[in-house]
């Protein structure tokens, strides 16, 4: 008679001893998805607030004066037409304004570019006597109105015999205290140690500045160009009394002109609306060009 032996049960595991994933509490995790939507639509609204006066733009531009008229609010015009848009280029100066404003950007931005990186490396770096209250004199003239200056910045260009002329355009407006001030503080975020080699190899002063530092501020200087750029192009108070000559026109006076009903008759929307939409265009286009390569105040160091 044979018996059958029976291999005892396998012990079950044992529990996980260790602290396991935590989990939310589902009332929580409800809780913070109704705040995440909340503060997505809150920030669609936002948006909207905010680029549904440039569509209304774009899509006026494209309407009769008559359509505008009646309806100046609607965002798909009844009958598309680029009447507003040949006027300007073909039976306008508007061409004229454009060149004016895109040789000033250019020359005042390479110019801040430039001696804004000067001023900012020298306060930075270098010791002079007064340094400090030249610093202070620069916050100061940040604090002041740029209206506040007018007058005064009619007077000096007057007597230095550029009025009506490019020179008087582009000059004052070279250099300005924003600028200077972000390029200082920029330069002090990077180490002193990474300009002694240079002049251990016998480097002098501005070749530090152009060789070694001045590469490792791009993120300052796009910060600088776009700046520059945007406050160049749209910049109106410094024009109307640094120049009264027709041929100087830029942009922001032609279509400010424009908008007082100088240049036409009627409401005249679609013309005054296609202005302002091409007068947006170079400024949107540097901004996307550039907007992830704004300024990072660490990155100087980092590379140090």
């Amino acid at each position: 008679m044979s018996v059958t032996v029976q291999d005892p049960p396998a012990a079950a595991p044992a529990p996980a001893t260790g602290p396991g994933p935590r989990r939310a509490p589902a009332g929580r995790r409800g809780r913070g998805s109704v705040a995440s939507a909340f503060l997505y639509a809150v920030l669609t609204v936002i948006a909207i607030i905010y680029i549904a006066p440039f569509l209304i733009d774009v899509a006026t531009s494209f309407k009769t004066d008559a359509e505008a008229a009646r309806d100046p609010l609607s965002l798909v015009p009844q009958t598309w037409t680029s009447a507003a848009y040949e006027r300007l280029f073909l039976n306008s100066d508007f061409p004229t304004w454009f060149a004016n404003s895109a040789v000033v950007t250019v020359f005042v931005t390479m110019g801040r570019v430039f001696f804004n990186s000067l001023a900012g490396y020298a306060l930075a770096r270098l010791q002079f006597r007064g340094r400090g209250l030249v610093f202070a004199a620069l916050v100061a003239v940040m604090a002041v109105p740029s209206v506040v200056l007018l007058i005064p910045k009619f007077l000096v260009i007057n007597q230095l015999g550029i009025y009506d002329s490019y020179a008087g355009m582009t000059i004052p407006l070279l250099a300005d205290a924003a600028g200077v001030f972000i390029m200082k503080n920029f330069f002090e975020s990077i180490p002193v140690s990474v300009e002694e080699q240079a002049r251990i190899d016998g480097a002098g002063t501005f070749r530090v500045f152009w060789s070694v530092v001045l590469p490792m501020a791009r993120p300052a200087l796009i910060t600088i160009i776009i700046l520059s750029f945007q406050g160049s192009w749209n910049e109106l108070a410094h024009f109307i009394v640094a120049t009264q000559d027709p041929a100087l026109t830029t942009l922001t006076k032609g279509v400010a002109s424009l908008a007082s009903g100088q240049l036409s008759q009627g409401t005249q929307y679609p013309l005054k609306l296609a202005a302002a939409a091409i007068m947006t265009i170079p400024v949107a286009v540097m901004f996307f060009l550039f907007q992830k390569r704004i300024m990072n105040t660490t990155e100087g160091a980092e590379k140090g």
